[in-house]
């Protein structure tokens, strides 16, 4: 992915070192469950309640802006990030007469507080429409590579894209709707209402990509097949098989691994928001 001409944001708040002592899981895999609790969408609290949890000594790594140097590059490759999703959704929005607000990303380790709750570093990337921020704990991403075999660096821009995706639901009004319709469903409805609303996400991320190539030519060799494969790595099936041995297809709420390339594709190939209703009837 090339970085060097992107703007970097302005909107990365930087938390960590800040988050005091994390949970440990109580047994089992760690990576499986932050894998795991990444599908669970906005506020994996409650993935949390149901393995429970343990105090333990605290892992916070350093005071905010005093990284390692590699970790100093990853946060100015999620501001350049962040940026270009700014930019393309400015435009975007403008083209349609509206206006694009900008969301914060909040890098964090150990635990954060959100508008949603307590978060810690091993539920993974999630977006808050609460505050409208996006919280990140970077060692996400090699978890990721190591866990899942996703790996480059624009199957992390994948990552970021995909929870910007869910700001732009928050800004165009789908998230409030799905939440207020949220009461009147059982788990099982509200679980295919999810999976609709992950794909979403990810025709979003698509779009992003198509966009931003097309104004700053991002993309090098490979860095979309980067992206396709981080998608199929977090589908339902693939996670659900890894962690069980087995699939519950009326558990899942992100969608199945061919279900998020082909909305990421039909994304980035189309370019165009009119083509993102995954809520229409029929299998998303």
């Amino acid at each position: 992915m090339r970085l060097d001409d992107l703007r970097r944001s302005d909107n990365v708040e930087d938390r960590r070192g800040m988050g005091g002592r994390p949970f440990v899981l109580g047994g089992g895999s760690l990576l499986v469950v932050l894998l795991l609790a990444w599908l669970f969408g906005a506020n994996p609290l409650t993935l949390l309640e149901q393995v429970g949890t343990a105090d333990a000594p605290s892992t916070a790594s350093v005071p905010s802006g005093t990284g390692s140097p590699e970790e100093e590059k990853m946060k100015d490759f999620v501001q350049a990030v962040l940026g270009e999703t700014e930019d393309v959704w400015r435009a975007q929005f403008q083209e349609r007469g509206m206006v694009y607000r900008d969301p914060k990303l909040v890098l964090f380790s150990g635990m954060v507080q959100s508008a949603c709750g307590s978060a810690q570093a091993a539920m993974g990337p999630f977006y808050c429409p609460g505050d409208e921020k996006v919280y990140l704990d970077m060692a996400f991403f090699r978890e990721m590579s190591e866990g899942l075999g996703a790996t480059g660096d624009f199957a992390q821009a994948y990552v970021i894209a995909h929870e910007v995706g869910h700001h732009v639901q928050k800004l165009l009004g789908i998230s409030d709707q799905v939440e207020a319709m949220h009461a009147r469903m059982s788990e099982r409805e509200y679980n295919q209402v999810s999976v609709r609303m992950e794909l979403q996400a990810d025709f979003f991320a698509g779009v992003w990509a198509r966009h931003a190539d097309e104004t700053r030519r991002i993309l090098e060799q490979g860095d979309l097949e980067e992206a396709l494969n981080a998608a199929s790595s977090v589908g339902d099936d693939r996670l659900q098989r890894q962690d069980q041995g087995y699939v519950v297809p009326d558990a899942f709420t992100h969608g199945t691994s061919e279900q998020r390339v082909r909305w990421f594709s039909q994304g980035f190939r189309t370019g165009e928001l009119r083509q993102c209703d995954t809520f229409a009837a029929g299998a998303p």
